[in-house]
């Protein structure tokens, strides 16, 4: 018998009290296989093979990607693990690891230019993004191409749909053509999907107060001329401050707005991330590389969800995690002082 899963439970409840609920949904992308290839699964910091030098970098495999992702599912902190096609068809489809599981699993449905960082490749920052589906939602739900969608899925019939707005008028038409078309397919389909919106990936002549603005309106615009049955489960958005942030949040406060986590930074970083979102109204956080690039990505999981519970504040959850590694015997990347430090990382694929 399969679970419920809580982030339905979630979703319905922030829908039916969207002001006072203080549900909060976590998800873990473990998609950047779509993004970064080889050096998807984080750096191999105990082994380096051979035809490497050092200074390049060695790399975990897909074998031990999976194995991080098994853990994530045993834990049971998160309340979405977004996977590949292919990771989903091993680990879903195959090993129904979450057919008793809380934990909604979901796919990437598109992987746009912007997100092809490749060792090398200039496609991320020199080119505007371009539209591109590698998954296709028959496989993403069935694990094949079939005619009837009436039979019950044993993928994941969640996945998200990216665009990126550049402000250049032909790249931008071409990627809402394309949204149209992969609407159209989902709702004939039954598939749900959340959508992510990146700022411009190349200079779209704005500063930075006028990106947020930029960013906002287009989202508004897209998803208006969109009635119930194809929006959104949620949005997936870079955090431009708490200005646009509570802008969007209130404008329509059944649109649910999340948070993206960018790249890894510090500790701090994250936890403050998270906590500065949930405290100006998103109510999801879809964090990638922050997790799967820590010391220890089970007990990064644990204080976010501590803070987003109110448990916990940031910097002392940064202690926390530091307490852990040490008990642990896990040398941390940066010291204490160093990991409670705010820098400035990138809300893209960018870096």
């Amino acid at each position: 018998m399969k679970l419920s899963k809580r982030l339905d439970q979630k979703l319905a409840a922030i829908h039916a009290d969207p002001h006072h609920c203080k549900d909060f949904i976590i998800a873990d992308a473990k998609d950047a296989d779509m993004a970064f290839g080889i050096t998807a699964p984080g750096p191999d910091r105990n082994a380096c093979r051979h035809g490497y030098n050092e200074s390049e970098g060695c790399y975990k495999t897909l074998a031990d990607y999976r194995e991080q992702i098994r853990d994530v599912i045993r834990q049971d902190l998160v309340d979405i693990v977004l996977l590949s096609a292919s990771n989903l068809e091993q680990l879903g489809m195959k090993e129904k690891l979450f057919e008793n599981s809380a934990i909604t699993p979901a796919a990437r449905a598109n992987d746009t230019s912007d997100i092809w960082v490749v060792r090398g490749g200039k496609y991320p920052t020199h080119y505007p993004s371009r539209t591109f589906r590698t998954a296709t939602l028959d496989h993403i739900k069935y694990g094949r191409i079939t005619e009837d969608h009436s039979q019950p899925f044993v993928g994941a019939d969640l996945g998200l749909y990216s665009i990126t707005f550049t402000n250049n008028l032909d790249y931008d038409h071409q990627a809402l053509m394309a949204f149209q078309d992969f609407r159209i397919e989902a709702e004939k389909k039954k598939f749900r999907y959340f959508l992510e919106l990146f700022n411009p990936n190349v200079d779209p002549g704005l500063n930075d107060k006028q990106v947020a603005s930029f960013l906002n309106d287009h989202i508004v615009r897209t998803l208006a001329g969109v009635t119930e049955s194809g929006r959104p489960v949620f949005l997936k958005i870079p955090y431009n401050g708490p200005g646009p942030l509570e802008e969007l949040v209130s404008y329509d406060p059944q649109l649910i707005v999340g948070i993206l986590g960018g790249s890894s930074g510090t500790t701090m970083d994250a936890f403050q991330l998270i906590y500065d979102a949930q405290k100006y109204g998103a109510r999801v956080a879809l964090f990638g590389r922050k997790i799967n690039l820590s010391e220890h990505p089970l007990a990064f999981i644990e204080l976010l969800r501590r803070i987003v519970e109110g448990e916990v504040q940031p910097r002392e959850a940064v202690k926390a995690y530091h307490g852990v590694l040490q008990k642990l015997g896990i040398k941390p990347i940066r010291t204490l002082q160093q990991d409670l430090m705010l820098s400035k990382t990138s809300t893209s694929y960018k870096s």
